[in-house]
């Protein structure tokens, strides 16, 4: 029997796809949410071939109404959300100079609104019963903001922020809410595709892979409410900080 339902926002390629996986594998039904859902038919054959349930919903994470169309209707077709993972992407670099405020709101939009919708509306379905997980994929910009990453590190803050004051707010109430900070490069193919040079250069290990991003993901799930982990890094052993 299915031990509930985890909703995975941004289940594209690479982490989104590995964590579904994970939770599929660990006994949970999965909701799996992107933009484009047509694009998710792989990953919903891929999970529903080892003989778990998966169910592809079409929702743009800064869309207050179509995030929680998403949670009812991923609760009346799989069960109750137990784990809502916020993994939803997106990037943009340049000059202060050069920087639009189209482009500053969008990243704003993607990390900061967006965990904020997901967070809140997965927090309205746990606080009732008690128990539930909701896990924040951050980046190095959540902690640091380098030269030509005003717009996506803006973003990444605020995603931080709004995940530490929802830990604050729901732990006492038995809501584990974790933040973790991917301080690497992960290791999909599109890395491979557009920078091989630096791909080979990183060597054996020195990209994060996105099934050990998973394991650990599912770790913090099944942490004891004693010893709960808001944040963790994750890099490679190589990888300077």
């Amino acid at each position: 029997m299915s031990k509930g339902c985890a909703v995975v926002v941004g289940a594209g390629t690479g982490t989104g796809a590995e964590v579904a996986k994970r939770f599929a594998e660990g006994g949970y039904s999965v909701a799996l949410a992107r933009r484009n859902a047509g694009a998710l038919a792989p990953l919903v054959s891929e999970i529903e071939a080892t003989g778990s349930k998966a169910k592809a919903f079409g929702a743009d994470a800064s869309d207050e109404a179509a995030i929680a169309a998403l949670f009812d209707s991923a609760e009346q077709a799989l069960g109750p959300v137990e784990v809502a993972i916020f993994n939803a992407a997106g990037f943009t670099m340049g000059s202060i100079f050069d920087t639009t405020v189209e482009a500053f709101e969008d990243m704003w939009r993607a990390s900061s609104l967006g965990g904020f919708l997901v967070g809140r509306e997965a927090a309205r379905r746990m606080v009732p019963r008690e128990r539930g997980t909701i896990l924040f994929t951050g980046a190095t910009a959540a902690m640091k903001a380098s030269a030509n990453f005003a717009a996506f590190a803006s973003g990444k803050h605020g995603l931080r922020a709004v995940a530490q004051s929802m830990a604050k707010e729901l732990g006492p109430k038995g809501i584990h809410v974790a933040h973790a900070i991917i301080d690497g490069v992960i290791d999909v193919p599109r890395v491979h595709e557009t920078m091989p040079d630096f791909a080979a250069a990183k060597g054996e290990d020195g990209l994060i892979d996105p099934k050990s991003i998973a394991d650990i993901y599912f770790w913090l799930h099944e942490q004891p409410r004693n010893a709960w982990t808001f944040e963790l890094d994750l890099r490679p052993y190589k990888e300077p900080w």
